[in-house]
């Protein structure tokens, strides 16, 4: 027995490095760094973002001031070496105000994106895999969606006093069908697929099915759509803090600087400028991450690198 099985152990040895390798996609890829590589908006977007939270996080160390301090004796400065943004029509120093208005619109975008991204995944859940509360549910998110996400936070805000929360609780009720309708879209195509009806058949509970089948298909999509949430969210904010109807004007938002500056936007251009800018690369890093993600999640999109 044993002189018969002694030649076998060579031949195994040898066929072993003809095996065909079995991950060639996963060593291709190369891990993070490779999906970066071949994903450089991520980079760039993730860079920049970080940059914008550096300056929230770390304003008090960034040689600035009091952002509110008034100096009626230094009004309008242009940007010099001692007021780098200058000042604005009350002696504010504009580049104290400006780091600290992003501790504002980051606050805004990342509340709104979760807060948002949950309710809507709990109500597209429940609203795309239950027939019975689809037509009920989806109604009134079309009736929501039917009127403009500013105006329908203009109007809330209208009923409350401007402070951060209510400006996130009234930009969130805006974004939330729109999650929710996302979803419902990617639970209907899941439903139909051979592995939820053989969990039906075998007996499982639906909400087993939608935790272990459905949820986990839909975090994808989903994290995509929150970037693009995020990023609306501080346009919106901005917004609604440049027409009066979003946070006080004592606080330091790049909409309240904004607002300050339009009535010498002719004679002193740099009291809008920069909130602008930072407002514009805050919100294009976002979209540049959104971008990424969505080309690596993407199956399709994955198949062509």
């Amino acid at each position: 027995m044993s002189a018969l099985l002694a030649p076998a152990r060579p031949a195994v040895v040898a066929a072993a490095p003809d095996l065909p390798d079995l991950y060639p996609e996963v060593r291709r890829r190369g891990g993070a760094f490779g999906l970066v590589r071949r994903h450089p908006t991520i980079a760039i977007g993730g860079m920049l973002l970080l940059a914008m939270l550096g300056c929230a996080l770390l304003a008090p160390y960034l040689f600035t001031t009091d952002p509110s301090a008034l100096a009626t004796s230094r009004r309008t400065r242009v940007p010099s070496a001692q007021y780098w943004f200058g000042t604005d029509m009350l002696g504010r120093d504009v580049y104290s105000r400006v780091v600290y208005g992003a501790r504002v619109s980051l606050v805004v975008g990342f509340s709104v994106a979760a807060i948002a991204s949950a309710v809507g995944l709990a109500i597209g859940l429940v609203s795309g895999f239950i027939r019975v509360l689809d037509g009920v549910v989806m109604r009134v998110m079309d009736g929501l969606m039917s009127i403009p996400p500013i105006l329908l936070a203009v109007a809330l805000m209208a009923l409350t006093r401007g402070s951060v929360g209510n400006v996130i609780a009234a930009i969130t009720v805006a974004e939330i069908p729109r999650v929710a309708r996302l979803v419902r879209g990617v639970v209907l195509s899941l439903r139909e697929q051979p592995y939820v009806d053989a969990a039906i058949a075998s007996g499982t509970t639906t909400p087993a099915i939608i935790w272990r089948h459905i949820l986990p298909n839909t975090l994808a999509p989903l994290s995509v759509q929150a970037t693009y949430i995020c990023a609306s969210a501080m346009i919106t904010e901005a917004i609604l803090s440049f027409i009066g109807a979003g946070t006080p004007p004592t606080i330091p938002s790049w909409g309240n600087i904004m607002a300050d500056g339009r009535a010498l936007w002719q004679v002193k251009p740099y009291i809008v400028f920069f909130p602008a800018v930072f407002l514009s690369l805050t919100v294009l890093a976002v979209n540049l991450v959104g971008d990424g993600l969505r080309d690596a999640l993407d199956p399709r999109m994955a198949k062509r690198l």
